[in-house]
């Protein structure tokens, strides 16, 4: 008997724990989670009748330390709108209101006049100074309610990558470009106060990496560091201007995760000014357009050489300087032939040829298959809206031609998130990996659930990728801008790509180029690839005149900021 008692008093005070716990994690959502929330109600004495505020997770990026600096948020203060109907006398409010924050004075009175309708808005986004200076008047027929609207502190910086929300034909707000749009399931919040309780109370219970789309409701922490966003953009705009271009991009990623430190491109707009932006300019180039990006595709037509043994880096090829394939002719850049040459000088000199000349060695099949599993013609899966695949279809074409200049990086197109995750193989032991901005997501209880990161999938042998590095460090080290960029203490593998534009009828473009660069450094365990571009300069023919100083000066900046330790001893 006494046993039984025993019993049932133990399963009583384990379900009276089990409640307590409950109402304790109950009144920490109240208190903690969800406190703000309330107090923003408590405050809504002078509401429009307008509804809930309005509620949406915030995106981050993360500093080197882990510090997390807001790219899209919520600012909260008043909106200020008159019931005419209640309104006793304009004059006076006028007279009082002005006095706290300007108004148009023709703009109010033509409001006032509206006796018919009970809500006529002044003006939103108020500050929560004013906006409570003016509740305080308590003038009668005088609306003033708290609103929160978004807001983008990065202001245009990377803002075709964080996006915006906006009202769209669905007339729902939600995001509508970039991260703001990828993740919008991840970020909306109308769900309710409540809508998690029991799984945000039983969180820590799961899996601490998740997967980026299933992901629940919070806010999006991303790998994009701010100092390093700021320094590309600030290259990236030095460029723009100096050569006048039609566009200018680049790309910072993490050479072994694919996580992307920093993305741009120009010319751009502030989403907290939509209705001074271009709209033409609100989706995201370095995902939606294809471009031939020229010479930077040699290193990849080498390492495909060396891997399938049709070359190694001592084998040598006589170049012509031009040659006739299926009634077309190419030629290197210059025109002039080289004569029995290494194949070091396809890369040092950017020889058209030779790579044409590798291509032919490798033949159709092989070579084809090299460059689709690069992933050049699919979608890379990055976490951005509206990613478009590159135009590979030369690569099925039987004419030798289309393999030869595909070679040297014409006649084949691809988005400059495909091109700097197929050069990431050479970055990254000869595996690609996904590129992606979002990292994890931080939940409304504070927890923080990792994104899972995708699968690498080799292509290259390690010791292809070495040997291809170490002829593209010796690019930097003796032939770009004749060895006077290279830098002494650390190893930097680079290349540089001049293509022409293709025209409307089917050709090229004879004074119309489109610039590339490519690098990654330490060389040998590498820490970062960089990819820039910049589409029709102005004045200037070559990547090299354009593209190699911003690049060194980025490869310098990143040195010393994330203090990458020195890889050899100064020359």
């Amino acid at each position: 008997m006494r046993r039984t008692i025993r019993l049932r008093l133990r399963f009583l005070s384990g379900v009276l724990l089990f409640f307590a716990l409950l109402l304790i994690a109950r009144l920490y959502f109240l208190q903690v989670v969800h406190g703000e929330e309330y107090v923003l109600k408590a405050e809504r004495q002078y509401a429009s009748g307008a509804g809930e505020l309005y509620d949406r997770g915030s995106i981050y990026f993360t500093r080197k330390d882990g510090t997390l600096i807001s790219a899209a948020t919520l600012l909260t203060g008043f909106t200020l709108a008159l019931n005419p109907s209640l309104l006793e006398d304009a004059e006076a409010a006028y007279a009082a209101l002005s006095k706290i924050i300007s108004l148009p004075r023709d703009d109010f009175f033509a409001r006032a006049a509206k006796t018919d309708d009970p809500y006529e808005e002044l003006l939103r986004h108020v500050s929560e100074e004013d906006g409570k200076a003016m509740a305080a008047l308590a003038i009668p027929g005088v609306v003033v309610a708290r609103e929160r609207w978004r807001v983008y502190p990065a202001d245009a910086r990377g803002a075709q990558s964080v996006g915006f929300t906006a009202f769209g034909a669905d007339d729902a707000y939600r995001g509508r470009y970039g991260l703001e749009r990828y993740y919008d399931d991840l970020l909306d919040r109308t769900g309710g106060v409540f809508g998690n309780f029991f799984a945000e109370l039983f969180t820590s219970v799961e899996s601490v990496v998740v997967d980026a789309r299933r992901a629940r409701a919070g806010d999006l922490l991303t790998g994009v560091e701010p100092v390093v966003a700021e320094r590309l953009a600030n290259v990236l705009a030095e460029v723009h201007a100096a050569y006048a271009s039609a566009e200018t991009g680049g790309i910072i990623m993490d050479a072994k995760t694919g996580t992307i430190v920093a993305l741009d491109v120009l010319p751009s707009f502030d989403p907290n000014h939509l209705s001074e932006g271009n709209p033409e300019y609100f989706g995201n180039p370095l995902v939606e357009h294809v471009y031939e990006f020229g010479s930077i595709m040699k290193p990849l037509t080498m390492a495909a050489g060396l891997d399938a043994g049709v070359i190694t880096s001592a084998s040598r090829y006589t170049d012509e300087g031009c040659v006739h394939l299926n009634t077309s002719t190419f030629c290197n850049f210059d025109g002039k032939a080289r004569g029995t040459v290494p194949v070091q000088e396809i890369l040092s000199q950017s020889l058209n040829v030779g790579a044409a000349h590798i291509a032919g060695l490798l033949g159709h099949e092989r070579m084809r298959s090299y460059f689709t599993a690069l992933g050049f013609g699919k979608e890379t899966g990055i976490d951005l809206p509206n990613e478009t695949h590159g135009i590979t279809d030369n690569l099925e074409s039987p004419r030798d031609i289309e393999y030869a200049t595909a070679a040297f990086g014409q006649g084949i197109a691809v988005t400059p998130v495909e091109m700097i995750r197929a050069l990431g193989a050479l970055a990254n032991g000869g595996e690609i990996v996904t590129p992606r901005i979002g990292t994890a997501v931080r939940l409304e209880s504070g927890i923080v659930k990792h994104f899972a990161l995708a699968p690498a999938e080799r292509i290259f042998k390690e010791a292809v990728v070495e040997e291809t590095t170490r002829m593209l460090v010796t690019v930097v080290d003796t032939a770009l801008a004749h060895g006077t960029l290279s830098i002494p203490e650390m190893s930097v593998a680079a290349k540089t790509g001049t293509a022409q534009i293709p025209g409307p009828s089917g050709g090229y473009y004879e004074d119309r180029y489109f610039h590339s660069f490519f690098g990654y450094f330490p060389a040998y365990d590498p820490r970062y690839i960089i990819l820039l571009y910049t589409r029709e300069p102005k004045g200037v023919q070559y990547a090299s005149e354009t593209l190699s100083n911003p690049f060194m000066d980025l490869a310098h900046f990143l040195i010393s900021y994330y203090a990458i330790p020195p890889d050899r001893a100064p020359l």
